[in-house]
């Protein structure tokens, strides 16, 4: 019999009626009328080319063929201009910024290495740094002290001899906060300071009202992890990059597996994607916006449910619950009946996913009004029943 492995992910929370996740989200994906609100996705693109492009790409039988194994130049092209860098970074597109996190954790961790995350956060960072690393710090952030962030004063209390990796998720997944100017100048003095390498995922980036790259302050210590997932709507596609100094993207080279290349469709829609966000991306900004203060005028209708981070600076905002009377979990199979997926707390957090439900608002302003209804509704209806 094979052994459990240390690094095995946790068995995902269910909805009632489902055995497996696959089977649940097969059931979400199939459903046309479902309001997807559970995984930060973007449906606010009209057409921009994108579609056009990737149908273009079939059309001429490029599927027959593998695509250059580091992405085609004009994307890498877009991605660095994309991000304001210049021709001293380099890069490598991945499928997907999953795929990205997962080479920079292989790549940076030695056996001894130890890797700071924060609680809550995107697990899936923690797994991966469990498995090359000999283990992972996850610091408790979800407080008003630190601002429901991983700050530098908690990342310097809790470093070691043996950190080798900081993760700033930024904007944060699931709470939708992020840095400021003098944060951003901290972390790159501990970096430097400590030959600590910090993973930039920033993946949410185009949500916030600012933001600013550690690749450009501390460029020997940054790798970046982008993602066409969210702002450009493609996360069925599974296209990303990670980005980082010759020395850094050299050594992860070393370690690719996924050596015949990303998808050349994906890729086709990404390049359109980029060339066309000037049109969309102030639009989209907006309507994001304009979703959130709908969710909070809601939230504020309930007593004892709060949103931990407002405004959020991502495409999502984690709702608390826990003096309300009314369980994330209940919310969430109350909602699924009603079409709409959203995500009870412990999927992006071990100590406190009890608290709060995960919403992501990148749909259209009519879904929102009605998730407004429903969860007034549901807070309503599950006060009363129990």
């Amino acid at each position: 019999m094979i052994s459990p492995k240390k690094y095995a992910k946790a068995a995902k929370v269910l909805p009632k009626g489902f055995k497996t996740a696959n089977e649940f989200f097969n059931y979400v994906y199939n459903d046309p009328d479902m309001i997807w609100m559970g995984q930060n996705t973007n449906h606010l693109h009209d057409q921009n080319g994108v579609v056009e492009a990737m149908i273009a790409s079939i059309r001429w039988n490029d599927y027959c063929k593998y695509p250059p194994p580091e992405g085609f130049p004009r994307l890498r092209e877009l991605i660095m201009e994309d991000m304001g860098l210049g021709n001293e970074y380099d890069i490598l597109v991945t499928a997907g910024a999953t795929e990205s996190l997962y080479l920079c954790a292989n790549d940076i961790l030695e056996p001894e290495n130890n890797t700071i995350t924060c609680d809550p956060g995107y697990l899936i960072i923690d797994n991966f740094a469990s498995r090359f690393g000999d283990h992972v710090k996850s610091v408790p952030i979800y407080n008003d002290q630190c601002g429901y962030k991983l700050t530098p004063q908690l990342v310097r209390e809790n470093l070691d001899k043996n950190t080798k990796l900081i993760s700033l998720v930024d904007p944060l997944n699931p709470l939708g906060s992020s840095y400021t100017k003098e944060e951003r100048k901290e972390f790159k003095d501990i970096a430097e300071d400590h030959e600590i390498y910090l993973l930039h995922d920033i993946t949410y980036r185009d949500f916030a009202r600012k933001h600013q790259l550690m690749a450009e302050i501390c460029p020997e210590y940054t790798v970046t992890v982008y993602s066409f997932s969210k702002i450009y709507g493609m996360a069925g596609m599974r296209i990303g990059a990670v980005v980082g100094v010759p020395e850094i993207i050299n050594s992860i080279r070393s370690i690719v597996i996924n050596d015949l290349g990303t998808n050349l469709i994906a890729q086709n829609g990404a390049m359109a994607a980029i060339e066309s966000k000037p049109k969309w991306l102030e639009r989209v900004r907006n309507i994001t916006r304009q979703n959130q203060d709908i969710i909070k005028q809601a939230v504020d209708q309930v007593d004892g449910a709060f949103i931990a981070v407002y405004p959020s600076d991502g495409n999502m905002m984690a709702i608390d619950m826990i003096d309300t009377g009314v369980t994330p979990r209940e919310m969430a199979d109350y909602l699924i009946e009603r079409k709409i997926f959203a995500r009870e707390g412990s999927y992006t957090s071990k100590e406190f996913g009890h608290r709060y439900l995960r919403v992501s608002f990148s749909i259209p302003t009519i879904q929102v009004e009605y998730f407004a209804e429903c969860f007034l509704e549901g807070m309503e209806a599950l006060k009363t029943s129990k």
